[in-house]
């Protein structure tokens, strides 16, 4: 008989995979950061004028240059993408020269692209410090995946898909529907956001930056911080320890900025994750909550669980209030988690140790990192705004 990933027939196989956050970026790093109530965000004043903020800031060191073909779209978005990339990059083309470069694609998901590299030349311009030319081309959203394609060489289907936060999340289903498609043989997928002035200063005038680090389906809680990462990930039809088995997809279009109040649009991604997976609710050993911290988002989620839970205590968190809100790159450094988890079987990320909103306490938090049973099937919810929402499934291979 066939095990449940055997009879899945959209399951793709996780190759290589990098991710850079606040985390970190080694699997111990990330191991010990998710599983210690221990401080990962930074205080900042240098995003909003004559306000500190806590910010999910990567900490080490970018690539010094882009290669000369590339200059005109040098950013520090890229530099985050060439940066983790190098790290596996050896693995990658040594998996993929099997393949013919037409059948080699990349999908990845931005919201900032190259902005914060433009922000001080776009100062100037409005303070008439300068008149110079201000070259676009790094800042749209497709530069991402065009460059990595021509850093590569490779010939496939080459896109970004720029959906708020649900973006990366979307990009690792794309990338899984155009193999199954017959599109391509292997496909580098995930998402890569950096921080920036425009984001920072959007949100806060949406009055949606938390004064503190962020708690999750807390008591009082009062917003998010921004993150900033790079995750990604290379997949084929081959098995491989961790499998991406399916993605549920739906959309809102409830408000421009809100989630459905009642979790609709969420609980039906959910859903349509584990009906294309061919698994039950109780299945599911870990969901990693998208848990932004707003007073909205947690609630709708939280009513969009029990839906498609119903009485199954599922061991979930938000691991938010370590990496920030990463927007773009979001649910790419969240499913990095989920296939970290997978691998490892010995922990499950931590949620905040704060005092928990008493409408939402009804859920089993993770509040203690150490796990004995076995992690098979776990799921990671991202939902962004305009009410496009998406749940990933992620289980192990055997």
């Amino acid at each position: 008989m066939l095990n449940k990933i055997d009879s899945n027939q959209t399951a793709v196989g996780i190759q290589y995979a990098v991710g850079l956050s606040a985390l970190g970026e080694s699997s111990d790093q990330i191991r010990q950061s998710l599983t210690m109530q221990s401080q990962t965000l930074t205080a900042s004043k240098d995003y909003i004028l004559e306000k500190q903020v806590w910010v999910g800031a990567y900490q080490s060191a970018l690539v010094d240059s882009v290669p000369d073909h590339l200059k005109y779209l040098d950013s520090r978005n890229l530099r985050f993408a060439l940066t983790a990339l190098q790290k596996i990059e050896a693995q990658v083309k040594a998996y993929t020269s099997q393949f013919e470069t037409q059948r080699l694609a990349i999908v990845l998901g931005t919201s900032t692209s190259g902005i914060s590299t433009n922000e001080p030349l776009i100062q100037q311009h409005f303070l008439n410090q300068s008149t110079k030319l201000i070259g676009h081309e790094k800042q749209e959203m497709g530069s991402l995946a065009k460059s990595i394609q021509s850093y590569l060489g490779w010939k496939g289907p080459a896109y970004t898909i720029s959906t708020a936060c649900s973006s990366s999340a979307k990009a690792m289903a794309a990338g899984q529907r155009l193999i199954h498609a017959g599109l391509a043989d292997a496909v580098l997928v995930g998402g890569v956001d950096t921080l920036c002035k425009l984001t920072l200063n959007g949100f806060n005038s949406l009055e949606s930056l938390s004064d503190d680090i962020c708690r999750p389906c807390g008591f009082k809680r009062d917003g998010i911080n921004i993150g900033e990462a790079a995750a990604l990930f290379l997949i084929s039809k081959e098995t491989a320890p961790v499998m991406l088995l399916s993605a549920g997809e739906s959309m809102d279009a409830w408000h421009i900025s809100a989630p459905h109040p009642e979790g609709r649009g969420a609980a039906e991604a959910m859903q349509k994750a584990l009906d294309t997976a061919n698994l039950n609710a109780t299945d599911i050993h870990y969901l990693n909550l998208h848990g932004t911290s707003t007073p909205q988002n947690d609630a709708m989620e939280i009513n969009a669980v029990r839906t498609v839970f119903k009485d199954y205590d599922v061991p979930l968190s938000s691991t938010k209030h370590k990496t920030g809100h990463c927007l773009g790159a979001a649910g790419a450094i969240e499913a990095l988690i989920c296939h970290q988890v997978l691998l490892d079987q010995s922990w499950l990320p931590l949620h905040h140790d704060g005092v928990i909103d008493p409408d939402l306490d009804d859920q089993n938090y993770i509040l203690t990192s150490n796990h004995s049973q076995p992690i098979q099937y776990v799921m990671s919810n991202s939902f962004a705004f305009g009410g496009s929402n998406i749940s990933l499934i992620f289980g192990l291979s055997k």
